[in-house]
């Protein structure tokens, strides 16, 4: 067992765990400053980060700045407007239970990676759970800036903005754009070849939708909370994409 544990971290030269540790060291220390995490997520963000660099090397951990990036820039987006309508994310940043939500998936799919580093499909898991997190986020952020209601995914009923499981068309389709940005940069940086791009869009965008259908039912009855919402939505997005194509 100890062996299986640590054969990952052998694969890998002092140097190239110098450089994973010190760049999302530095990637950390600046995301707090920005306020975009607290304490408590820089620390989960510290590790998810590592992860995902030494198991996708530095490909992936620029798709997940991207992430960083547009949830970022689209959380700030009218943050006075959304103060005002008390939707507004919390200026401390997220913490550490909404950082693994969002993104734990996807340094779990990076560990695979470096299991397995034949096995091509778990950067693709990676980089749809990534784009999920990125899609889901910037959609409500957008979404709720932009219109004082929105529709209630299973019912269509009108609902105020930021109600569990409401969706909009703005929101909806700045969603599918982040996914979009970020699997594009997965293919630019040569994560993944660009035959794989469709899926690395569309399974995210499922996710997406899940995310509000769970929403709308499982969270607005107080089955599940927004974390785990998030989480499943992120798996949902990883097992889409290895539907689409068979481990080699």
């Amino acid at each position: 067992m100890l062996a299986l544990i640590t054969l990952p971290v052998s694969a890998f030269t002092v140097r190239q765990l110098v450089i994973a540790f010190v760049v999302t060291a530095a990637f950390t220390l600046v995301a707090r400053w920005l306020r975009g995490v607290s304490n408590s997520g820089a620390a989960a963000g510290a590790v998810v980060s590592f992860l995902i660099y030494l198991g996708a090397g530095p490909a992936g951990f620029v798709a997940l700045v991207t992430v960083f990036v547009v949830t970022w820039a689209s959380t700030r987006w009218r943050y006075r407007q959304k103060q005002h309508l008390g939707i507004a994310e919390k200026r401390g940043g997220r913490r550490a239970s909404q950082v693994l939500a969002n993104i734990g998936i996807a340094a779990l799919c990076a560990l695979m990676h470096a299991f397995h580093p034949g096995q091509a499909l778990y950067l693709l898991a990676m980089a749809a759970a990534l784009s999920e997190a990125a899609a889901d986020t910037v959609s409500s952020e957008i979404g709720q800036a932009s219109s004082g209601n929105a529709r209630l995914i299973t019912t269509w009923k009108q609902v105020p903005a930021g109600s569990d499981g409401g969706i909009s068309p703005v929101g909806t389709l700045a969603g599918i754009a982040a996914a979009t940005v970020v699997s594009l940069v997965c293919a630019f940086t040569h994560l993944l070849p660009w035959t794989w791009f469709a899926i690395s869009v569309f399974a995210p965008v499922t996710g997406m939708v899940a995310d509000s259908v769970m929403g709308a039912t499982l969270e607005r009855h107080g089955f599940l909370n927004n974390d785990l919402v998030n989480f499943l939505s992120t798996c949902i997005a990883a097992a889409t994409a290895f539907a689409f194509i068979k481990p080699l």
